[in-house]
C-alpha cells in the first residue's frame, strides 16, 4: 500500500493544497512496517489536480491535517481513502501510528 502525506519542511503540512512535497510511504499492512519513502514534488494546486496526480502515483491513502469536503470526495472518486485530522509529524512515524491504530487525529483543520 502507498500512503501519501503532504509535507512542509519535512513534516505533515496541515493543509494538503499548500504543501511543498508529498511523501509517498510504501507500507506493509500485514507486518505493519514502512518499506520505503519517496519524495515527490506536486503539480500546481488546482481543484481536482492533486487527487488525480496522487492516483497516478499509486496512492491508496492520504493522511492530512485538513481537507475540504469537495477535495475528500475527489480523492474517494480516485480510489484514495482519506484520513483527516492527522497531527504534524514525520511521515514514517505517522504511517506507523496509523498502521498500528494509534494515530492521534484531531479535528479537520480545513473549513471549506
Amino acid at each position: 500500500m502507498k500512503v501519501a502525506i503532504p509535507l512542509a519542511e519535512g513534516k505533515l503540512c496541515m493543509h494538503f493544497g499548500h504543501c511543498e512535497q508529498f511523501a509517498m510511504v510504501e507500507a506493509d499492512e500485514t507486518s505493519k512496517s514502512v518499506q520505503g519513502v519517496t519524495m515527490l514534488t506536486p503539480p500546481a494546486h488546482e481543484p481536482g489536480v492533486l487527487p488525480r496526480w496522487l492516483h497516478e502515483q499509486g496512492a491508496n491513502v492520504i493522511l492530512a491535517g485538513g481537507m475540504g469536503q469537495r477535495a475528500q470526495a475527489l480523492f474517494e472518486q480516485n480510489g484514495i481513502s482519506v484520513v483527516v485530522g492527522a497531527p504534524v509529524g514525520e511521515p514514517e512515524a505517522l504511517v506507523l501510528s496509523w498502521l498500528n491504530g494509534s494515530l492521534q487525529s484531531g479535528e479537520n483543520v480545513c473549513d471549506h
